[in-house]
């Protein structure tokens, strides 16, 4: 996400930070590139102009022209006229009322309601401790109770029965009694899509949204339809109480409009953003961390807590005491690393959380690609306990077995067993010391206070 406008941004402000004298004439020639890149991402006009002119304001006052260091000050004027722009700190789901707490879901057809209703279930069990019940009031597509039904079993929520021949109310009646009954915490209502301009379908989730006083009704916006999103979320607002926005295919969304536009048009914060189709791939959505990704500084507090919640520590230390006894690091320790890096988000995830990854050339960007990761575990999962273990024992006829086991090519089991070699030697390295010494290199790259 915000990918064009990382790379345009970062460029026009990386010329302006080192700057030792801030004029009009160079702020006028810096806040004309920061517009151009805001409309090119789509942002909302009006927001545009709104944001350009107290970034103006506070770039011409004495904090930016009396500072010893007026290009570092200019930039921060961006950075926390970002964070105004989009919400200050994040406000999280209100659920304290007597239980279960009810949170209906609006939007259109396709925007991902039913996917995020299974994503949101799971985030409340693994986040909150909460018991979650799942209904669909989506009578007109018969498809979307079954899928809901499906998705609901893999995060292991209750799913509450519904078919096209009941009405909304009174599914939606029907399941907050049984959350009751069975002492749930919460009730998710996974609703129709419709447009704000069909009179008859809003006039049905006003009576829902009657029926189930929700303690949360989210609006799900795909934000790949950039400041449309907005525009179509002030206009569900304004038939609908909404209390906060999720946005979904992030992952797939270059630009960043939807996100910059939002709270501004609607004055409703953003909740919740997917980043991308497994049921874990849900962020709490953070201003303040957004703000640095879109600035190329990246969100180490996001990547520390994904590290936390996803790396096996125990795994991890038992890798580290055998890297420094001098122990081999081997084939099942290589798929041990991507399986872990894959949950939390790949390795597109974690370069979007890192600083200073604008700065990577486009061809080095596309060779990122998820596929590679899949492709070089499920190579390692079709070798022997044995192979392994040993690599060295992996010939020809081995080789031409496992490219068959895990649906490859022989060329491709060889580039892996490269890519293991290196790594392997790197290991070794850093087993005699050599990762006090990369951590000594890397130190004046990172964000300060890390070390």
């Amino acid at each position: 996400m915000f990918d064009s406008l990382t790379e345009r941004l970062g460029q026009t402000l990386r010329n302006v930070r080192g700057v030792g004298r801030i004029t009009e004439d160079n702020i006028k020639d810096t806040l004309r590139e920061v517009r151009m890149a805001l409309l090119e991402a789509d942002v909302a006009l009006p927001v545009v102009r709104q944001f350009i002119d107290h970034v103006r304001e506070q770039a011409m006052g004495d904090t930016v022209l009396k500072s010893l260091t007026p290009g570092q000050a200019f930039v921060k004027v961006v950075n926390d006229e970002l964070v105004t722009m989009m919400g200050d700190g994040s406000t999280g789901l209100e659920l304290s009322v007597q239980p279960p707490a009810v949170i209906l879901m609006a939007g259109l057809q396709g925007a991902g309601k039913t996917t995020t209703v299974a994503k949101l279930a799971r985030w409340l069990k693994e986040n909150q401790k909460k018991s979650t019940l799942v209904v669909s009031a989506d009578i007109y597509r018969p498809a979307a109770i079954k899928q809901l039904e499906t998705v609901a079993t893999e995060v292991g929520a209750t799913f509450f029965p519904s078919n096209t021949k009941q009405k909304p109310v009174d599914i939606v009646k029907g399941a907050v009694k049984e959350a009751k009954l069975k002492q749930l915490d919460v009730v998710i209502v996974d609703t129709a899509g419709r447009l704000h301009v069909d009179d008859e379908m809003m006039d049905e989730i006003k009576a829902i949204h009657k029926a189930a006083n929700p303690a949360e009704t989210l609006f799900v916006v795909d934000s790949m339809t950039g400041q449309d999103a907005a525009n179509t979320a002030k206009a569900f607002d304004e038939a609908l109480p909404l209390t906060g926005v999720v946005l979904t295919k992030t992952d797939g969304d270059a630009r960043g409009g939807a996100a910059l536009s939002i709270r501004q048009i609607t004055g409703k914060p953003i909740k919740f953003m997917g980043v991308g189709e497994k049921t874990s791939a849900l962020e709490v959505f953070h201003p303040d961390r957004v703000a640095s990704r879109i600035l190329d500084m990246g969100d180490v507090v996001s990547l520390v807590e994904d590290v936390q919640k996803n790396v096996d520590v125990a795994k991890a230390e038992k890798l580290a005491k055998k890297i420094k006894k001098g122990k081999g690091f081997d084939l099942e320790d290589f798929r041990d690393q991507f399986v872990q890096m894959n949950q939390m988000g790949g390795i597109a995830g974690l370069m979007d959380k890192l600083p200073g990854m604008g700065k990577l050339p486009a061809a080095a960007k596309s060779q990122v690609d998820p596929k590679n990761i899949n492709r070089m575990i499920a190579i390692v999962n079709s070798m022997t306990p044995h192979e392994r273990r040993f690599p060295a024992v992996i010939k020809g006829s081995r080789k031409r077995r496992i490219a068959a086991g895990s649906g490859t090519q022989v060329q491709d089991v060889n580039r892996m067993l490269k890519q293991f070699s290196q790594m392997q030697k790197m290991m070794k390295k850093m087993g005699k010391g050599g990762m006090a010494k990369m951590m000594r290199g890397m130190k004046g790259q990172m964000p300060p206070g890390m070390f």
